[in-house]
Formats: C-alpha cells, structure tokens, sequence
C-alpha cells in the first residue's frame, strides 16, 4: 500500500470564484451579485479581471450563518 501525503489546507490559500461557489454550493453569479452590491464574502482584487477569495474569509462567513432554527436572525450574537 502506498502512502499518500497529505498537506495541511492553509487558510490563506486564494481560492477562485469557481472554487469558492462550489465549496459553499452557490453559483459564481451568486459571488458576482454580491461582490457589486456588498454584503458577500470579503475577497481579494488581484486585477480588474482576476478576482480571490481566501479560504479563511469564506469558512468564517459561513461560521457567521449558523443557526440553530430556521428563526435565527442573521448576524445575531448568542
């Protein structure tokens, strides 16, 4: 049996849009809407036409919308 490494997910590792929408199941138009508007994932501007999300935004926005029932406010600190 070989071994396989495994290397550590660094939580500062850019992710793509397609990345970040398949890791958080939403479309990259979904990203899009919210990168003009606000209120999405923070993510990097590497040029006018190359956009990142680091991996540690992207776990703590999700972290952000836990709940516990479906009348849990969102952003509501317990």
């Amino acid at each position: 049996m070989s071994q396989q490494a495994t290397s550590p997910v660094s939580l500062d590792q850019l992710l793509t849009e397609s990345e970040t929408s398949d890791l958080i199941s939403l479309t990259p138009r979904w990203l899009q809407k919210k990168r003009m508007e606000g209120g999405g994932i923070p993510f990097v501007r590497i040029s006018s036409r190359c956009v990142r999300y680091r991996r540690r935004d992207v776990v703590q926005w999700c972290e952000e919308r836990l709940a516990a029932s479906t009348s849990d406010q969102l952003g509501e600190q317990n």
